[in-house]
């Protein structure tokens, strides 16, 4: 059945993007405090790991299908025409240290779709994969690229530093965060600090956050739980108590024997005043629902083990920029990540046994 949108989705133009004149010198130090981050770790520990996103709980390969009769402004790019493909599932948690799961922080979603046609975004891996990079929430935690920087710098100074005091906070915040969601509302903020539920990370829904190009049009993206099983962990609470490695071990547990889908969704710009490309702030979904254009399905199989960890952790790197030209990232926050992406993955690249490459089938090793 087609999908009826009632407002009209805004054509993408060069022009929807502002470019401040110090983007390049804020880009530059953004990439040099990430690599910060994993220079320290990497001096602990003598393994090269991710400057953000640095602990894995779920290493999944997963079939991608683009659905059939699409309307036109969704059948767009990847999307353009019904197929299947093979993809690879990374879920993990924001910090650039391997801290215990007690210390609660936002949890993330990296897809890669491999073996993709079309033209391809500059600077991309010469393969033919299309990444999407989310997060469970709905709003960027920093306003603008100076924020952003100022906030990363914030975490370089903590990174591999002390974790009990960060247990500590982490209880805090979720107490204060407990309360706010019992009132309906949310703090991206205290999230980021520790003070994310203690729920399933596989019933989370994952959001892209910051709007790319939707081939002739622009759009925000997301993954939500589809199947029934799935659903049903929305919001279960999870013990982190005892285990430091509890949301990994739950999910390769759930991968024993089940099944998960989940809908990747997409949702159309319609007003650029409203939903403006530079800034990160929720877009209305009255305006513009979420609409499910591909299904992404993980059958049984390990979930997590330190062989995958090596094939994925160490030898995959995700980011926005790598992918289609039809889904260019867009606005500042997305510029302003492209060179971190690029010397994050060298770095790891340059010290570890396994080089960072691009995947071309399931399983990938």
């Amino acid at each position: 059945m087609r999908t009826q949108l009632s407002n009209t989705p805004v054509r993408y133009r060069p022009d929807v993007e502002t470019v401040e004149p110090d983007e390049p010198e804020t880009a530059r130090k953004i990439a040099e405090t990430m690599v910060s981050i994993c220079e320290k770790t990497f001096a602990d520990s003598g393994h090269a790991i991710r400057s953000v996103h640095a602990k894995s709980h779920g290493l999944l390969s997963a079939r991608f299908e683009v659905l059939d009769g699409l309307p036109p402004e969704l059948a767009q790019g990847l999307f353009a025409k019904p197929g299947e493909y093979e993809a690879v599932i990374r879920l993990s948690t924001t910090p650039g240290d391997l801290l215990h799961d007690s210390v609660s922080t936002p949890r993330g979603m990296a897809l890669k779709v491999m073996n993709v046609g079309g033209p391809r975004l500059p600077g991309s891996f010469a393969s033919r994969s299309q990444d999407f990079v989310m997060v469970n929430g709905k709003e960027f935690n920093s306003p603008s690229g100076k924020a952003f920087l100022k906030n990363l710098k914030l975490l370089a100074a903590t990174t591999d530093r002390m974790e009990g005091v960060k247990e500590m906070v982490s209880k805090a915040f979720k107490t204060v965060e407990g309360g706010l969601e019992k009132l309906g509302k949310q703090s991206a903020v205290l999230k980021t600090m520790g003070g994310n539920p203690e729920t399933h990370i596989l019933g989370d829904s994952f959001f892209a956050q910051l709007p790319l190009r939707y081939g002739e049009h622009i759009a925000k993206i997301a993954v939500v739980p589809a199947s029934d099983n799935l659903k049903a962990l929305t919001g279960t609470k999870v013990d982190t108590s005892e285990d430091p490695d509890i949301l990994r071990h739950a999910a390769d547990e759930f991968f024993k024997a089940e099944t998960a889908v989940w809908d990747l969704q997409a949702q159309l710009c319609t007003d650029l005043e409203a939903m403006p490309v530079e800034g990160v702030e929720a877009w209305d979904e009255e305006k513009s629902p979420f609409v499910t254009v591909a299904r992404i399905t993980a059958v049984p199989q390990e979930g997590w083990s330190e062989e995958l960890s090596r094939q994925v952790d160490d030898g995959m790197h995700f980011s926005p920029w790598n992918g289609l030209a039809a889904h260019q990232p867009l606005g500042a926050i997305m510029r302003l990540r492209q060179l971190a992406y690029e010397r994050s993955a060298a770095f790891r690249s340059e010290r570890n046994a396994t080089p960072v490459t691009e995947p071309l089938k399931c399983p990938f090793g």
